[in-house]
C-alpha cells in the first residue's frame, strides 16, 4: 500500500525559505499507527528519497489529530534562481508514494 492510500490528505508547503513541511492526514488510528510503525517510514529513508541528511528530517506526529508532520530541508531557499517550487507546494509526490 503506498502512503497516498492511507492518508486522508498528503500535502506540502512552505516553511520558511529553507525548509518544506509535509502534512500527512489520516481517518483512523489503526491508519496513523501502521504508516508510523512501517520500517519504511523513518528519518533515514525520507532523507534518502529527498537527497537530505537524515539529520536535516524531522517526524513530527500528533496522535490527537490524526496528523503527521514531516520538515525537510529546500533543495533550494524558496524564491531563489534555482527554486523549481517557490510555494514548496511540489514536494510531497515521492513520500506519497512510499509503499507501507
Amino acid at each position: 500500500m503506498k502512503l497516498y492510500d492511507s492518508a486522508l490528505v498528503c500535502r506540502s508547503k512552505n516553511a520558511g525559505p529553507f525548509q518544506v513541511t509535509i502534512d500527512l492526514m489520516f481517518n483512523t488510528v489503526e491508519e496513523f499507527d501502521r504508516v508510523l510503525a512501517s520500517p519504511n517510514f523513518t528519518v533515514e529513508k525520507i532523507a534518502a528519497m529527498y537527497g537530505a541528511a537524515p539529520e536535516k528530517i524531522a517526524i513530527k506526529p500528533f496522535k490527537r489529530i490524526l496528523t503527521i508532520k514531516v520538515v525537510l530541508p529546500r533543495i533550494s531557499p524558496s524564491g531563489s534562481a534555482s527554486d523549481t517550487d517557490v510555494y514548496g507546494s511540489q514536494q510531497h509526490f515521492p513520500l506519497g508514494n512510499l509503499d507501507i
